[in-house]
């Protein structure tokens, strides 16, 4: 019986020691998400007002510029996918992933064939282990993303659509990542970056000033030299939300599984207190008895000596 008393023991200072370790990654995880939100609700006006200036130059010229302009057949289309360096976050990454294969499966079926772009080691690994290609990745930088890296994705991005198909380049630009919509709630959702869908872009910026009426331009030099300026920019800051965004929604998601872990040791601490207190009572129980049997035998053989 002592050696399951000590067995329960052993088992409530490892799972103490769990506990421990998931509490100080949950407290980790709910600092950093504060800093992510700031950081997300500080990058949502510029990519906004970014975009709604490239509306207006677009829909106030006849430029026709390779990063606004429909291609008729498209043939090629480039994926960008966001997921995390790091796990312990639940299902955020397998969440991405679900939807970058329901996008990558629905550009196939239109006839278009897919490069793949990944940022964070869980992509990286699930394309990998699949021996699927991979045009460029990058990794290191998911939990707390800085411009420097919003522009280092996306310019081969940039360059790739801006390039003719016959030469490896691609006519569309999608993107998935996860939406951060609360504490509880992120959800993952695919975006087409480019061309700049004029129509969605007019009703965001419409959203994002309120029922402004978009101002009227001048544009000089030309209206295709300020879009070869504003689009980069555009795309940049794209990214660099959608990053923040992920990064946001990863701390979150940390954060609840983290959460879920440690009651989950408490649970099994508590449960694992039970059992111990039962053996160490059996144990006491059956020492009573064979003091008292003892005791007893002791007796017996006094009285039969007399």
């Amino acid at each position: 019986m002592g050696a399951k008393l000590r067995v329960y023991k052993r088992r409530i200072r490892s799972v103490t020691a769990t506990k421990k370790i998931t509490k100080a990654m949950e407290m980790i995880a709910a600092s950093r998400v504060v800093k992510a939100q700031r950081q997300v609700a500080a990058s949502t006006p510029y990519a906004s007002e970014l975009t709604r200036a490239v509306t207006a130059v677009a829909t106030g010229s006849n430029t026709q510029h390779p990063l606004t302009t429909e291609v008729e057949q498209p043939t090629r289309a480039a994926l960008l996918l966001i997921t995390s360096d790091r796990g312990l976050a639940g299902g955020y990454s397998s969440n991405v992933l679900k939807a970058g294969e329901q996008l990558t499966e629905r550009l196939k079926a239109e006839g278009k064939e897919v490069d793949a772009y990944i940022v964070g080691r869980k992509g990286v690994s699930y394309y990998s282990f699949r021996e699927r290609k991979v045009v460029e990745s990058w990794t290191g930088f998911t939990d707390n993303p800085t411009y420097a890296d919003a522009k280092a994705v996306a310019a081969p991005l940039i360059a790739a659509v801006l390039q003719d198909t016959a030469e490896g380049g691609v006519d569309e630009l999608h993107i998935v990542t996860t939406e951060f919509i609360s504490m509880m709630t992120q959800t993952a959702i695919d975006d087409r970056l480019l061309p700049l869908s004029l129509d969605k872009a007019a009703a965001e910026s419409e959203e994002s000033s309120k029922g402004e009426i978009l101002p009227l331009f001048d544009f000089e030099p030309s209206a295709e030299d300020v879009l070869d300026a504003l689009l980069p920019r555009y795309v940049e800051s794209r990214i660099y939300n959608a990053l923040m965004q992920a990064a946001a929604s990863k701390h979150a998601a940390t954060r609840r599984a983290m959460k879920s872990a440690t009651d989950n040791a408490e649970e099994l601490i508590k449960s694992l207190s039970r059992l111990a207190n039962a053996a160490r009572q059996a144990e006491i129980t059956q020492e009573i008895s064979e003091i008292v049997g003892g005791a007893s035998a002791l007796a017996d053989a006094t009285a039969g000596s007399d």
